[in-house]
């Protein structure tokens, strides 16, 4: 099992860059696919990034590619999502996932297992 722990979201005006992390817990981290989903409200959690479990392969929803860019650090239990030009639209708790069934790219909710408390992320306009 593990536990993953968000951080690093924030204010940030239209255009800005914010970063970030998810901390897990847990020796497996390394056999984990993972992926960053956000859900704005009122809305269902859609897929933002994914990648796999030994960051070989990375996968990105259309709206931020380019923009976006997932990593991760298998010896700190570490995965980061670098955002760039932030637009207003993409206001919404973000959040980190782990899929204890799948090491590849995984982008749908129902793949994950383990997912953070979520970090808010306001684009202000």
């Amino acid at each position: 099992q593990v536990q993953l722990v968000e951080s690093g979201g924030g204010l940030v005006q239209a255009g800005g860059s914010l970063r970030l992390s998810c901390a897990a817990s847990g020796r497996t981290f390394s056999s984990y696919a993972m992926g960053w989903f956000r859900q704005a409200p009122g809305k269902e959690r859609e897929f933002v990034a994914a990648i796999t479990w030994r960051g070989a392969s990375t996968y990105y929803t259309d709206s931020v590619k380019g923009r976006f860019t997932i990593s991760r650090d298998n010896a700190k239990n570490t995965m980061y999502l670098q955002m760039n030009s932030l637009k207003p639209e993409e206001t919404a708790v973000y959040y980190c996932a782990a899929s204890g069934r799948y090491h590849g790219v995984r982008v749908t909710v129902t793949d994950y297992d383990y997912w953070g408390q979520g970090t808010q992320v306001t684009v202000s306009s």
